[in-house]
């Protein structure tokens, strides 16, 4: 009978495990999601100082283009405001995500696509973003953009 009874709590205790993980999956999802359309909304509207507001404010921050790395908030942000320096440059920018998987509670990885349209060109490539939730709030620690 004690052996009935403890299986009976394991059970219970991984069922409640899996239904926690499954709801914090969706608004951790739902989050990481809505800092790319805020990111989205900023660079559609020329504003690169709210558009760095998704990646964490960090010397640890990392940028990796065909160029190579960039490492550090502000040289990110120096970067984007030197490629980008007019609202032509900037175009419109949408996204394409193909995949969203958290690596532990704590930290995601995001695959896209991005599509960049200018008045004479349309620009597309590819981004993998890792995010780290820090006090509740999930920031870009690593773009990697080809």
């Amino acid at each position: 009978m004690k052996i009935f009874r403890s299986n009976i709590i394991l059970i219970v205790l991984l069922n409640s495990i899996i239904t926690y993980t499954q709801d914090f999956r969706e608004s951790d999802s739902l989050s990481i999601l809505s800092v790319l359309e805020n990111q989205k909304k900023a660079w559609n509207n020329n504003d690169i100082d709210k558009f760095m507001l998704g990646y964490l404010n960090s010397e640890k921050l990392i940028f990796v283009s065909k160029n190579g790395p960039v490492y550090g908030w502000d040289f990110v942000k120096d970067r984007y405001k030197t490629e980008y320096s007019s609202k032509y440059l900037m175009g419109d920018l949408d996204f394409e995500i193909y995949d969203l998987f958290l690596i532990t509670n704590r930290s995601a990885i995001l695959i896209g696509k991005f599509n960049l349209v200018r008045d004479d060109e349309e620009l597309t490539g590819f981004f993998s973003l890792i995010f780290k939730k820090i006090k509740g709030d999930w920031y870009i620690v690593s773009d990697h953009t080809s």
